[in-house]
């Protein structure tokens, strides 16, 4: 299976076109104000028109009112939703578009909450309060019995991104500040090594599901 790679915090259209010729699936726009990567709806708008077709774009919200993401939704264009607050399952089931909710794990605790939800996949991702490190992989990977569609956060770079992939197998990875050369910029050479980096994982699980099958 091929992992998907999102990247996400996209600021500019630059940042955006690199991501799309390093063989990105989809780009993610933060409309949470007073974060470091927020992007105003209008110049997402922007940089989203002009972007190839077939590029899944992703809205990231976090604890707004409804009407307020669908009139973001309408005037950007985003394919995706990506709640990353307390919204609840039925405020979940209101969206439009396909939903990624986000869950920050901690304990195993945290992982029951996520059988309340029918969205079109989770995002598990290590709790705000942690700065440094990566995900519990092990958290990870029990969250990957509740879906199909599970995305890796947390943490993650060109360093230890492919590790992450085969131990967890998640449908897809999720990125930001592990491929910028500072806040708000991509740097090229991170986002094709992080890239690369998970494609080598995905073709080391295909030959051991070969040889597994000629056992």
């Amino acid at each position: 299976m091929r992992t998907r790679v999102k990247i996400c915090g996209i600021t500019n259209l630059t940042d955006a076109e690199t991501a799309i010729a390093a063989g990105v699936d989809a780009l993610g726009f933060i409309f949470v104000p007073q974060t470091p990567r927020y992007i105003t709806p209008k110049n997402a708008s922007e940089i989203i028109r002009a972007l190839p077709p077939f590029v899944t774009t992703v809205g990231v919200f976090r604890n707004v009112e409804h009407k307020e993401i669908e009139d973001i939704v309408t005037e950007t264009g985003i394919t995706s939703v990506q709640l990353h607050g307390t919204e609840s399952p039925e405020f979940s089931a209101q969206i439009s578009l396909p939903v990624v909710k986000v869950f920050e794990l901690q304990t195993k605790e945290d992982l029951q909450s996520l059988e309340d939800y029918n969205v079109s996949a989770f995002l598990v991702d290590k709790p705000k309060s942690i700065s440094d490190g990566t995900i519990n992989l092990e958290l990870a990977l029990k969250a990957r019995k509740h879906t199909k569609k599970l995305i890796l956060a947390g943490g993650l770079t060109p360093d230890n991104v492919a590790e992450a992939v085969r131990y967890v197998k998640p449908y897809a990875v999720d990125v930001a500040s592990g491929v910028e050369s500072e806040k708000r910029q991509k740097d090229p050479e991170k986002i094709k090594a992080f890239i690369r980096a998970v494609r080598q994982a995905d073709e080391v699980e295909t030959e051991d599901a070969n040889n597994n099958s000629d056992l």
